[in-house]
């Protein structure tokens, strides 16, 4: 079996662990509903995901030439969060394959984290909600930093709360704010085909994309350079 004692493997939350835009799709719909703006389709807010809250709500109102101030947008982040706590787990659940990834990560002497745009409250309790926690070392949310992720101290802070090293570290994600920060980190990465990218996955610069999280195990030996 592959050895991968001494490595970590940061994984994104939305679109890459956990299928969430059912339930990012509803608290969404409470705030446009609140504003008198239509309600984004699920296939838009799969395009919106990736930035944390506060950019789902500026894309969605911008569609439709609606632009608000910090106070206004502190006012709706509130009720989005409030809304999306309260329910929010009721359409989302674990990719294909991955618990099964996670465990045989886990066997192989992986460290496993999350690094994710998402607050970390949120993400605590959506993983707990799943029964996911436990297999992540550490969970770091955008609010845990200074820089989020595009920026590399995101990566690398999510790592290191890990008591893993970056230089030996691989992320996996779906978005282009994932490639940006690990390779501005410079560390390889990986990208799932099927996540919330409004960029095809090809074209956003990952070390390779896969499609089912069997592929990952392999990925991971190749890239980190111990298979």
């Amino acid at each position: 079996m592959t050895d991968l004692s001494g490595y970590t493997i940061a994984f994104d939350l939305d679109g890459t662990l956990v299928e969430t835009v059912g339930d990012l799709h509803t608290a969404l719909n409470v705030v446009m509903e609140s504003e008198g703006l239509p309600p984004p389709t699920l296939a838009d807010v799969r395009n919106f995901v990736g930035q944390g809250a506060r950019a789902l709500i500026i894309r969605a109102c911008a569609v439709h030439g609606v632009y608000y101030d910090d106070a206004k947008l502190d006012q709706l982040m509130d009720q989005y969060i409030a809304a999306y706590s309260q329910d929010i787990a009721t359409h989302s659940h674990p990719y294909p394959g991955l618990i099964d990834t996670l465990e045989t990560l886990k066997q192989q002497g992986a460290t496993l984290c999350v690094c994710t745009n998402k607050r970390t409250s949120l993400s605590v309790q959506l993983l707990d909600h799943l029964d996911m926690s436990k297999h992540f070392v550490a969970i770091t949310g955008a609010d845990k930093v200074a820089n989020r992720k595009p920026h590399p101290d995101h990566f690398i802070h999510a790592v290191r709360a890990a008591g893993g090293d970056p230089a030996k570290a691989l992320m996996v994600g779906d978005s282009a704010a994932d490639v940006g920060s690990a390779k501005a980190a410079g560390a390889p990465v990986v990208v799932v085909s099927f996540g919330y990218t409004d960029t095809a996955p090809a074209l956003l610069g990952a070390d390779a994309v896969f499609t089912h999280y069997s592929e990952l195990p392999g990925l991971a030996a190749r890239l980190l350079n111990r298979g």
